[in-house]
C-alpha cells in the first residue's frame, strides 16, 4: 500500500511539475533574447524533450530561437531550469552528485531506484556526478582566482586566534594511459597511482584541561587535486585566505617536511610557524637507528629510546651530533644514514616540539593524515577502481565541497 501510494503521489506531482516547467519553457518574452554574436534571436518553433526529474519523467516543450545572423541557437526555458545540454533535473544531479560523493556509481544507481523509484545506469550516475564535480571544481577556481589578487587593508582585526594548514599527497590508482611514461613503485619502476595532494585548514581557539590544543567544533575545509605542486600551492593558499588568513593572529602550517611542501610554505606562508608533525619525525629516527645500528638490536633500542625523548624535548642538535659520531669513516659509506642526519639538519627549527608544546600548538599532523584516507581513499582507492586524471579530480572536487559543508553555497549560486 505505501509503495502504490508512493507511486501515486509521485505522478500527480509529476503532472503539476510538468506544467509549471512548460508555463517557463514556452510563451511570448517581454525581452529579446539576445545573441553573442550582436544579433537578435527569432522563435523557431518548440522543441520537446522528456526530463527526468525526482517525482519522475516529465514531457517539457520549451521554445527554440535562433540567430538569423550566425545559426547559433538558445533554449531560454532550459537556461532558467538549469537544464542546458541535459535531460537530467537540478534535483536529479543534486542526489547522484551527493550519493556519488560517498559510494560507487553502480551503488548510487542501485540507490536512486531503490529510494526514489528513477532508474540511471551506472555510467549514466558516472556522467551526472562527475559533471557536477567539474561544474565545483570550476566554480571553486572563480572563487580562488578573485581571492589570489586579494588586497587585504593592513588594519584587518585579528579575529582568529590560531589558523593551522596542513597539506600532504597520497596515492590514487589509474587507467595505464593516465601513469604510461611515469615512474613509480613498482617492481618494473612503473607507476600505476597519481599523486592526489590534499589540502586542510582549521582553527583553534582553546585549550582542553591539561593544557592541550583542541580543534575549534566544525572548523575544518579542504582542497585538493591531483596536479602539480605550484598551482596546489595556490590552491592552499587561497583556501587559507578564505578562511581568514589575514585576520589571523598565528599561522600555523603542520608538514611531513617533504621538499615540495618546504617550497609551498616558503612561498605562500613564509610568516608562519613551521612544524614537522612529530609523527614523521619519529618514523625517520626510527629508520636512522636502523640505518646505523642493523646488526646490534640492543643499540638500536637504546639509542631509539634516547633519542625518541631529546626528540619529543626539541634537541635536535644532540641527535644529529650523536649519531654523526657513528657513522663510518668512509664518506661514501652510510648513505642512507646521512641522507637521514641531513632530514633532520634540514628540519631542526620545525622540530621544536616542547616550545611548540608550551606555546599550545599542535604538533601532529593527523587531522590532513585522516583526510587523506577519508576525503580521498575512502571513496577513490576501493578495490579495483582505476580513474582517469578528469574523472579523480571531479569526485576530489565533491568530496572536498561535501566535507567543507558547502553545498548549499554551491547549489544556491547555481540559480542565481
Amino acid at each position: 500500500m505505501e509503495t502504490a501510494l508512493k507511486t501515486a503521489v509521485l505522478q500527480a506531482g509529476a503532472r503539476l511539475l510538468e506544467e509549471f516547467m512548460n508555463g517557463l519553457g514556452v510563451g511570448r518574452r517581454a525581452e529579446s533574447v539576445p545573441c553573442p554574436c550582436g544579433g537578435t534571436m527569432v522563435s523557431r518553433g518548440i522543441r520537446r524533450k522528456e526530463v527526468l526529474t525526482l517525482l519522475g519523467p516529465v514531457q517539457y516543450r520549451r521554445t527554440l530561437f535562433q540567430c538569423p545572423r550566425c545559426g547559433s541557437t538558445r533554449y531560454p526555458g532550459d537556461e532558467v531550469l538549469d537544464l542546458v545540454q541535459t535531460s537530467r533535473s537540478p534535483g536529479v544531479q543534486r542526489q547522484v552528485a551527493r550519493l556519488g560523493a560517498k559510494e560507487t556509481f553502480h551503488e548510487v544507481a542501485c540507490d536512486m531506484e531503490e529510494l526514489a523509484g528513477i532508474r540511471l545506469s551506472r555510467k549514466d550516475a558516472e556522467r551526472i556526478a562527475e559533471r557536477v564535480g567539474e561544474d565545483m571544481a570550476r566554480w571553486d577556481k572563480a572563487g580562488r582566482d578573485m581571492l589570489r589578487t586579494l588586497e587585504v587593508p593592513l588594519d584587518t582585526p585579528k579575529t582568529i586566534k590560531t589558523l593551522y594548514v596542513e597539506f600532504d599527497g597520497t596515492g590514487v590508482p589509474m587507467t595505464k594511459k593516465e601513469t604510461q611514461g611515469r615512474k613509480g613503485k613498482q617492481e618494473d619502476g612503473t607507476a600505476k597511482t597519481r599523486e592526489a595532494k590534499l589540502g586542510c585548514v582549521f582553527t583553534q581557539t582553546k585549550l582542553d584541561e591539561e593544557g592541550r590544543p583542541v580543534r575549534d567544533p566544525a572548523s575544518t575545509t579542504f582542497t585538493g587535486a591531483i596536479e602539480p605542486a605550484a598551482p596546489f600551492g595556490t590552491r592552499i593558499y587561497c583556501e587559507a585566505v578564505r578562511r581568514g588568513l589575514f585576520a589571523a593572529m598565528c599561522i600555523v602550517v603542520l608538514t611531513d617536511g617533504a621538499e615540495w611542501i618546504r617550497n609551498i610554505v616558503q612561498l605562500h606562508f613564509s610568516n608562519a610557524v613551521h612544524i614537522v608533525d612529530l609523527y614523521h619525525a619519529r618514523q625517520h629516527l626510527i629508520e636512522l637507528c636502523r640505518c646505523l645500528f642493523d646488526r646490534d638490536i640492543r643499540r638500536l633500542n637504546r639509542y631509539k629510546d634516547l633519542w625518541w625523548e631529546e626528540l619529543d624535548d626539541g634537541n635536535i642538535e644532540k641527535i644529529i651530533e650523536e649519531a654523526t659520531a657513528f657513522l663510518p669513516k668512509d664518506p661514501k659509506a652510510g648513505k642512507d644514514a646521512r641522507r637521514e642526519i641531513a632530514y633532520f639538519q634540514t628540519n631542526i627549527d620545525r622540530m621544536r616540539y616542547k616550545a611548540f608544546r608550551d606555546k599550545g600548538y599542535f604538533v601532529g599532523s593527523g587531522v590532513i593524515e585522516a583526510g587523506c584516507k577519508t576525503v580521498i581513499g575512502k571513496r577513490l582507492k576501493q578495490s579495483g577502481m582505476e580513474w582517469t586524471v578528469r574523472g579523480a579530480n571531479a569526485i576530489i572536487a565533491l568530496r572536498c565541497v561535501t566535507e567543507s559543508a558547502r553545498l548549499e553555497d554551491y547549489w544556491e549560486q547555481r540559480v542565481v
